[in-house]
């Protein structure tokens, strides 16, 4: 019979479906449509606790024994789940379903039957590159259920070659809950919710291809995958499993059959075999077997994966075994020896494929795909995880988090899962010995405190104890015995921290958003819940005091303020964190309080308001307190005291609360009524008393940042750094304590006799009031460490840190001991001396310099390098220090005395990195030898230590010769016990062990991490090789020649810069956000009996435990490491501190610091650079020189920390290396320029300049989205250097917008299109950028905006014309926003790293996104009144992309974004929802364009390809996902192009459309004619030669890019271009007016490589090329026939050559030794000037020689008629270089030599050839670089190197000065009419219409 059940709403609820007949309903309530491709945690679908969103499914329970196959069918068709009887021994599922019909079972997409040749039968193919398109499943509708009770399921699948597959089941547990299990190769690790998990299905080869690692391999097997369905739901959510609901077999695969069963066979062997040999396993059904040829074994054809393997425990008893933390605290991991092919089963709880061959490199078919169900938000195991109340019969403690794992083992590879609350047999034991003991380390200290804020320190209860946080790791300090222990499990920077009133429960919360909050047991360390909250960010948890409610503050995605109520009173008992009540305000919150006598009652206060709290009826509702005309204090801080009995006191609590301004008021929260308010002020009145209440007219108050209150007394931190304490009336300040920085926060000690106080500077420290004394109880570094280094005799270390601060610590006690600091640069490296009481610090500025620890002063300072140390190394006997700089450069000294000096200097020694990287110089044991990264960055060298004689090269490139990628070395290390060894770790994750004598590599460590090892670290034992990986250090057990085994452990949350050994080998140093102290746990009963470890509790005895160690692996290292998520520190406050002996303050403004020079990106970088922390510095002075000397008292002298030292600090810029540009052709470089730029240029009143700018030649192909069009209006612009060309397309005339002092990046235009702006970089007499704004139709600059510091990377302009966007480059860090009314700055904001794009949201105007390096930021305007500011949320670059970045974005369709990615990739994203949902392979490398406009795309990248794209089905993907009609979009057409696109504009239909190349070329763009026209075309580099035809009709330029480009002088337009690759065309010729026939018309071309070659104009061809010259043309000229070619050459030879022969018959050599710079010929009177013939020319040279010839080559005569010399000039030792030595005959007196750049003075000098001397000097204002003299009328242009050029009419003697180019004005032509000007600066030409009246009265 049919049955049909009708689900109501009220159980489908909104995705409801009714049952279809014949199929099995899922229970009462449906299952929700799930149609987002991508799931995000926040939203339906996600990983969210139970409690919340979890759909309940009332799906039946099986109804026990069945009553045979008719019984079952009515069961599933009624609903119900089907006995089991039916199903035994085992299910044909695609049999039992009929999937050949396809009734009960659906398909779509390319599902066809075939024959597979192996099995020899009908298999099901299903092929597509979109697998949510193509897929099988079963059965036919989400509604239906399979209702399979067997607990394995096998799969009998083959993976497509090189491709992915995904398959999907919905198991259903026993309670109904509906589980989705995944399984797909697509996948990179392994995650899991509540209700679902996926897993990774690895296929290990040993292809070198990262992009090949997921794909199947070519030579895929027939694979048999039995899935344990029970054991998966038991291990992974411990939940019991009930039936199998659907199945999804997605592409690409091929499928021969299901299987369900409660017997576990072995495929492997059949019946017959098994009954022959009577083995105890279950043999595989035939009809399941695979055909075996005989003789044959089965996995020698096939593969068997088992998930999860064997185990010798049943399930539950091993969730039961997690209920207790592990003992280690570290993550490890066994790389195994390969299997052998034909084990039966693997060892592993991982399904496992082998392959007999690695992977072949292949192209994977670019194609759509619809990304997989997972958060791309949230990467970190936190946010995948549910409370573990939710889990049944379940301790909280014992739940974890689940994380992935990539094996790298060799020749396998693992579907790998990290559950590391599941205890997980390592893979083949027996093939790898692990380490003894395990773990290796265990922390034992850390140095530092806070890292995001500095405010959160705690007192225990019994005030024995200070809880406070450290970065990620949270610290418990005993105050007495200094004893620290650890809470581990945060994988981010501590945000908030709170303890109960019994020291029973910790809450802590961390920065990442969305905010995780980790309940602990405080006195066992045990996380008991870890839940997500609902804020962004949380500033502040505050405790009850029986701990049963907890309150948190923040920020939730938009920027409002969020007030979170958690019960937390059922956690200790195995219940859950529950949500009591949530409420969002208007107002501002600093501070929030749980009141101690009732815990319904709250208080908070902010700027502007104290706020009474209430919770009742799950509501929590405030009251504001009248606060009158005080209602404008920013209050920051309160506490509640109890009442004393006294005629003051009320009958209830008081409530203080204190301002920034001083204020302090007392509040009777019972009348909610203010009692007294009292201001503290820095000085006191006699006759004032301080209760007096205060007017705000007073001056300038405390500004109070913290106070605690205790039954007596009132404790104030101020930012002026003192503590104080008063009593409660306020009448006079009982005691005070000075600190070195702005105090964050104090507290009391429940018992009111110690106060704890923290400052900004990283202190922390309490005050003991009945001795008045104060005790520090941690310093920190302010900033990331950059090296250290230890001391044996002292037991000391040293560290140097970003914060300008060297401090010297004890080992022992983990103190502070001294402070070096600096205000001016930055320490970067530092060595102690093995034998003197002295150490070596190396600095920013390039200086080292050697202090002593006896006198704390400074002993010697050298100053060799030129650019930042990078690192120091001392060899071990003491004899020799050795620095390296970023400038490649290597300096030895003599350190054997106490006053060391330098032995050697060696240049371009080393790789050339900015970076500070200690580990880059490495010294032998032995002290003989020196080994460094250099001369490249793929060389290792080894030298003599002594001599610097080269031992031994080492290129590391060569290593790995299976790599497609370049490799090169990142450390060096030599082994301590034996010389030679030298290990070098690589950019591939390796570290390679090489013979130090000859170079082989002996053995190699491959890093389970996917970072290279920065810093490298043997034992002297040899036993343990430390690596800095990324945020996680890596030990191997160095001794094991095959297959090391290595642990890794975590806890830093920022990069690991150094590891090192102590001395005594007993400890391991690692320093980059914190100093970690480890213990080296050598034997396994150390762990147990060494006296000096303080006791530390389970949870928390490692950094290894960073992951939830209250649930751990039961004593089983972890896979693998979660990595910490990276977060940019927050910009800290800067507070100046006055100098000693003064009642001031000093500080230098940014101002000042670039006034003195400006270095174009390192000096403006250094404005970019965000706050940094104050430092100790003595403003005395220092001398100035080079080489040892004694450096001036004072100027770096340490501060000797004593428990109340107190430090004076003073203002400076850090100095850090320039930043590195991102690997994305995105970003706008400038050129570089030699050239000055003048600051001030003189102009003449507009209309009487004798030149007018009329034409530029060339577009800036260097700028990004330097190009605007609109084709409405016409409006067309570009740039070329500095300026703004505005062109008419249709009859070609341009306007020019000149303004900008340096080269302009990028152009936008605003909606309206009446509006342009443009940006140029800094640099020359530019500080900052400047931006410029347009009135588009006046032609005219309406305002100028400067802000960014380097370059600005792009400009936008909202939809409504409000608000323009200004993104700084890489250097700048900085996204602005303008008003566009006002021109004012509304918002800047800091970027935590490079952003390569932004865009306005077309639709809201209060919205645009930004994609950079790693992931993609929303920005929302917020609008307060007239303040604006940005609202950010972050979203990381999807998984399925790879290590790419997003470059590029353009809006499609309503909610749609198109992203770019640097890997070539396009993916789609919806803004609604934040999600990515689509993407497909676009190109082959990175896409900088992206347009689109309706259902078209455009994309272009530095492929040179420009590709339209169908797009039209995306927003049908969008809202129907797999089910849309279409998955596809194709590529409709395809140009490519002369350059990488840079810029492009297309019309609304994207038919047509403008596009700009790197290569200068502006292309229209007809997708209609599928053609490309050059628009606009330049040279694309130096522009070396203009010459004219006779006729002027045409000219012709050259190039270094080896053209020769001839061109129509009317329109500009290029008519020819010669090209000679790999060849550079110095000059250039004409054939002289004498050759007035077309066909006589040719151009004479010199080459770099000495030839000259002749083209025809009228032929378009080459007729000629001879090769004079063994070196580079640099002059070449006509004679006035035309019959001869007169060439010089570099090495200053002349040439004369007959081009009719092709013969060169005379070489002068007269000027041998100087190159030729000019070379020009005139005619003359045959007899004129006492010689014969009728040629006149000369040849200028570089020596300042200028020779002039007569000559008469018909007759083969030529006579030197003069030899000129003039004395170099006076300033070439400061210019650097010599100007050109530039002559040419005047044209209106053949006989007047015109001479520039020759000459002591800048000056232009008239030579009369027939009176033999000067007749007449000029003045120029700088030397000439060029030089042209016009024919038409007596006028001389000269350019300089200033980028300006210079006219002057030679008749009256006046100049005028013009400018517009971007570079040196090296060459200057007039016509031979001279009514035209060129001008060239690097590749730009200039043409200027010369306005002189002679040549208008000559018309």
């Amino acid at each position: 019979m049919r049955v049909l059940r009708r689900t109501t709403s009220a159980e489908a609820g909104s995705a409801s479906c009714s049952a279809m007949a014949g199929g099995s309903g899922s229970g009462s309530g449906a299952r929700p449509a799930r149609c987002r491709l991508v799931s995000r945690p926040g939203s339906p679908g996600s990983e969210v606790p139970p409690a919340s969103l979890t759909i309940r499914r009332a799906e039946a329970r099986p109804a026990g024994g069945g009553e045979g196959a008719r019984r079952a069918a009515q069961d599933r068709c009624s609903g119900g789940v089907p006995s089991a009887a039916w199903q035994h021994p085992f299910l044909n599922v695609f049999k039992h379903f009929r999937v050949d019909e396809w009734k009960r079972s659906s398909k779509e997409g390319d599902v066809a039957v075939v024959t597979d040749k192996v099995l020899k039968s009908a298999v099901y193919r299903i092929r597509g590159s979109v697998s949510a398109s193509n897929y099988i499943q079963l059965p036919r509708t989400s509604t239906q259920s399979l209702g399979l009770t067997g607990r394995y399921l096998y799969v009998l699948f083959r993976p497509l070659p090189t491709k992915h597959f995904v398959i999907h089941l919905d198991v259903s547990t026993e309670d109904g809950q509906v589980i989705r299990v995944s399984f797909s190769n697509l996948f990179k690790e392994f995650k899991s919710s509540a209700t679902w998990l996926q897993f990774p299905f690895v296929f290990e080869t040993k292809t070198p291809r990262r992009d090949l690692a997921g794909v199947a391999p070519p030579n895929a097997r027939w694979t048999c995958l039995q899935l344990d369905l029970r054991d998966i739901l038991m291990f992974y959510l411990s939940r019991h499993y009930g039936h199998l609901k659907s199945i999804r077999l997605c592409a690409s695969l091929l499928v021969r059959n299901l299987y369900t069963s409660d017997v576990c066979f072995d495929p492997a062997v059949t019946i017959t075999e098994a009954r022959r040999a009577k083995l105890p396993v279950n043999p595989v059904p035939r009809e399941m077997a695979f055909p075996v040829p005989k003789g044959e074994s089965w996995h020698d054809h096939y593969i068997h994966v088992r998930f999860p393997s064997d185990v010798s425990k049943a399930p539950y008893e091993q969730v039961e075994k997690r209920h207790s933390p592990p003992e280690t605290g570290h993550v490890s991991r066994c790389l195994s020896h390969p299997k052998v092919f034909g084990k039966p089963l693997q060892s592993s709880r991982s399904p496992v494929v082998q392959i007999s061959s690695p992977i072949l490199p292949c192209k994977v078919p670019s194609a759509p795909r619809l990304l997989p169900d997972v958060s791309l938000t949230y990467k970190h195991p936190e946010v995948s995880s549910v409370a573990a109340s939710s889990i049944p019969g379940r301790h909280p403690s014992s739940w974890d988090e689940t994380t992935d794992a990539h094996a790298v083992g060799g020749g396998r590879h693992v579907l790998a899962n990290k559950s590391s609350g599941v205890p997980m047999a390592l893979e083949d034991l027996g093939s790898c010995k692990l380490f003894l003991p395990d773990p290796v380390l265990r922390l034992k200290g850390v140095i530092g405190f806070g890292g995001h804020s500095t405010q959160w320190a705690l007192w225990t209860k019994d005030g024995m104890a200070v809880v406070y946080p450290c970065h990620a790791v949270i610290i418990v300090l005993q105050v007495d015995t200094r004893q620290q222990r650890f809470f581990l499990g945060h994988t981010d920077k501590v945000s908030a921290l709170a303890l109960d009133g019994n020291d029973t429960l910790l809450a802590s919360a961390q920065v990442q958003p969305p905010s995780m909050v980790r309940l602990w047991d405080f006195q066992t360390g045990g996380c008991l819940s870890l839940f997500r909250s609902p804020l962004h960010t949380i500033c502040s948890l505050s405790f009850s005091g029986s701990g049963a409610l907890l309150c948190g503050v923040g920020k939730d995605r938009h920027g409002r303020t969020v007030v979170v109520a958690w019960g937390t009173d059922q956690v200790g008992l195995g219940g859950e964190v529950a949500v009591l009540a949530k409420v969002h305000t208007d107002f501002d919150i600093q501070t929030f309080r749980i009141a101690f006598f009732d815990e319904t009652r709250m208080a908070s206060c902010g700027r502007g308001s104290v706020r009474l709290w209430r919770l009742r009826g799950g509501a929590l509702r405030s009251c504001a307190v009248d606060l009158g005309e005080y209602c404008a204090l920013e209050l920051t801080d309160l506490a509640f005291a109890r009442a004393l009995d006294g005629p003051w006191a009320p009958s209830g609590g008081i409530l203080f609360v204190c301002s920034h301004s001083g204020h302090i008021l007392e509040i009777d929260h019972q009348r909610m009524a203010v009692q007294h308010i009292r201001r503290l002020l820095p000085t006191q009145s006699p006759g004032v008393p301080l209760t007096e209440k205060q007017n705000f007219s007073l001056g300038s108050g405390i500004a109070i940042s913290s106070l605690s209150v205790s039954p007596a007394t009132c404790a104030v931190g101020s930012e002026d750094g003192y503590l104080r304490l008063w009593p409660l009336d306020f009448s006079s300040v009982l005691l005070e304590a000075d600190h070195d920085g702005p105090v964050s926060s104090v507290s009391f000690s429940p018992d009111g006799l110690r106060v704890l106080s923290t400052t900004t500077l990283g202190h922390l420290g309490f005050l003991d009031v009945p001795s008045r004394e104060y005790t520090v109880l941690a310093r920190s570094h302010m900033a990331p460490v950059l090296a250290l280094s230890t001391e044996q005799n002292r037991g000391q270390m040293a560290t140097v840190s970003l914060d300008h601060t060297v401090r010297i610590w004890d080992l022992t006690t983990l103190q502070q001991l001294y402070d070096f600091s600096s205000s001016e640069e930055t320490p970067s490296a530092v060595a102690f001396h093995p034998t003197l009481p002295n150490f070596f610090c190396g600095f920013s500025s390039g200086a080292v310099r050697s202090f002593s620890l006896e006198n704390s002063g400074v002993l010697v300072e050298h100053t060799r390098h030129r650019g930042a140390i990078t690192s120091l190394v001392i060899t071990p006997d003491g004899r020799f220090l050795f620095s390296s700089c970023s400038q490649g450069s290597l300096v030895q000294y003599n350190c054997a005395v106490s006053r060391c000096c330098v032995l050697r200097v060696a240049a371009n020694m080393l790789c050339q990195d900015g970076r500070p990287n200690p580990n880059i110089l490495a010294v032998s044991g032995d002290s003989c030898r020196l080994a460094f990264v250099g001369p490249s960055k793929c060389m290792v060298t080894v030298v003599e230590s002594a001599s610097l004689d080269k031992l031994l090269h080492v290129d590391v490139s060569t290593l790995n010769l299976a790599s497609n990628h370049l490799d090169w070395a990142v450390a060096v290390c030599f082994s301590p016990g034996d010389s030679g060894h030298l290990l070098v770790s690589t950019s591939s994750n390796k570290v390679v062990v090489l013979d130090a004598v000859s170079g082989h590599t002996i053995r190699k460590f491959s890093s389970v991490r996917s970072r290279a090892c920065s810093s490298l670290a043997l034992s002297e034992d040899a036993c343990l090789l430390l690596a800095a990986t990324g945020r996680t250090i890596t030990v191997w057990d160095y001794p094991t020649q095959a297959n090391p085994s290595c642990q890794v452990y975590i806890g830093h949350s920022e990069p690991v810069r150094v590891v090192a050994f102590t001395p005594d080998q007993q400890q391991v140093l690692s320093v980059g956000d914190a100093i970690f102290l480890w213990d080296v746990l050598v034997t396994p009963e150390s762990d147990q009996s060494e006296p000096g470890v303080p006791a530390v509790h389970e949870a928390g005895s490692s950094v290894g435990q960073l992951e939830d160690l209250a649930s751990g692996a039961s004593g089983l290292p972890r896979q693998q490491v979660p990595i910490p998520s990276q977060a940019s520190p927050p910009p800290l406050s800067i507070h100046d501190r006055p100098l000693e002996g003064s009642a001031g303050t000093f500080s230098i403004s940014d101002e000042e610091g670039l006034c003195e020079e400006n270095h174009d990106v390192s000096e403006a970088f250094l404005q970019a650079q965000a706050p940094t922390p104050p430092v100790l510095v003595e403003r005395e002075a220092s001398g100035a020189g080079d080489g040892p000397r004694e450096t001036a008292k004072g100027s770096w002298a340490p501060a000797v920390v004593h428990h109340s030292q107190t430090s004076e600090w003073s203002l400076r810029r850090v100095k850090t290396g320039l930043p590195t540009r991102p690997d994305s052709y995105k970003h706008f470089t400038a050129r570089y320029k030699a050239s000055t730029r003048v600051k001030s240029v003189s102009f003449l009143p507009v209309g009487r300049e004798q030149l007018r700018l009329k034409t530029v030649v060339g577009y800036n192909g260097n700028g990004r989205a330097n190009m605007v069009w609109r084709p409405n209006t016409g409006f067309f612009a570009y740039t070329c250097g500095r300026l703004v060309v505005v062109e008419d397309l249709h009859s070609g005339t341009q306007r020019h917008w000149l303004g900008h002092p340096q080269e302009i990046s990028t152009l936008a235009l605003n909606q309206d299109g009446q509006v342009l702006a443009s940006a140029s970089c800094s640099g020359g007499t530019a500080a900052r950028c400047q931006i410029r704004i347009w009135d588009v139709p006046k032609g005219i600059c309406q305002h100028l905006l400067s802000h960014h510091d380097t370059a600005v990377q792009a400009l936008t302009f909202s939809p409504d014309d409000e608000f323009l966007v200004t993104l700084g480059d890489y250097a700048d860090l900085t996204l602005a926003l303008w008003s566009m009314a006002t021109y004012e700055l509304l918002s800047s904001t800091r970027l935590p790293e490079p952003v390569h794009s932004v865009a306005f949201n077309p639709w809201d105007a209060n919205e645009l996104i930004c994609v950079g390096t790693s992931a993609i930021t929303f920005w929302l305007l917020q609008h307060h009144g007239t303040d604006t500011s940005f609202q950010v949320h972050r979203e990381p670059v999807p998984e399925e992309l790879g290590a790419s970045e997003l470059t590029s974005l353009c809006y499609g369709a309503s909610p749609l974004l198109y992203c770019g990615s640097s890997s070539g990739q396009v993916c789609v994203w919806d803004t609604g929802t934040g999600r990515c949902f689509l993407a497909w392979e676009a190109d082959e490398g990175e896409i900088g364009v992206l347009l689109c406009s309706g259902s078209r795309l455009v994309s272009g990248s530095n492929t040179r390809r420009l590709r339209l794209w169908a797009v039209g089905v995306v927003p049908e993907l969008r809202h129907k996902g797999s089910s849309a009609r279409s998955s596809s979009v194709f590529m409709e057409r395809e140009l490519t192009l002369d350059g990488a696109v840079v810029s492009a504009s297309f019309d609304s239909g994207m038919d047509m459309g403008v596009v700009g190349t790197t290569a200068g070329t502006l292309w229209y763009i007809s997708w209609t004619e599928g053609t490309s026209t050059r628009l606009i075309s330049g040279h694309r580099s130096k522009v070396n030669e203009v010459v004219f035809s006779p006729s002027e009709s045409h000219c012709a330029t050259c190039g270094e890019d080896g053209s020769v480009r001839v061109w129509s002088l009317a329109s500009m337009e290029l008519v020819i271009q010669f090209q000679v690759l790999n060849q550079s065309c110095l000059c250039l010729a004409w054939t002289p007016p004498s050759c007035g026939r077309p066909e006589q018309q040719q151009v004479v071309a010199g080459y770099s490589d000495g030839t000259l070659r002749v083209f025809s104009i009228s032929r378009t061809a080459m007729e000629l090329k001879m090769h004079p010259h063994r070196t580079a043309l640099t002059a070449i000229a006509f004679s006035t026939d035309g019959q001869t070619i007169l060439s010089g050459d570099k090495d200053g030879l002349v040439a004369i050559s007959r081009p009719c022969t092709g013969m060169t018959f005379r070489v002068l050599s007269d000027h041998r030794g100087a190159p030729i710079s000019a070379i020009q010929s005139t005619s003359k009177e045959y007899g004129d000037l006492g010689v014969e013939g009728a040629d006149l020319w000369l040849a200028a040279s570089g020596d300042q020689r200028v020779s002039i010839w007569a000559s008469d080559w018909l007759q083969d005569r030529c006579e030197l008629l003069e030899w000129l010399s003039f004395p170099a000039p006076a300033t070439s030792e400061t210019l650097g270089l010599l100007p050109p030595s530039l002559a040419a005959f005047c044209p209106w007196d053949s006989a007047i030599l015109v001479c520039v750049g020759l000459g002591a003075h800048e000056e232009v000098v008239f030579y009369s050839l027939r009176q033999k001397q000067v007749v007449q000097k000029t003045p120029l204002p700088f030397f000439a670089m060029s030089l042209s003299l016009s024919a038409g009328a007596q006028l001389m242009v000269v350019g300089f190197a200033e980028c300006m050029l210079r006219l002057l009419d030679c008749v009256s003697g006046t100049a005028q000065d013009f400018e517009g180019h971007d570079d040196s004005v090296h060459l200057c032509r007039f016509t031979p009419s001279g009514r035209l000007l060129f001008t060239a600066a690097h590749n730009e030409i200039l043409v200027w219409e010369v306005t002189s009246p002679e040549l208008l009265l000559g018309t």
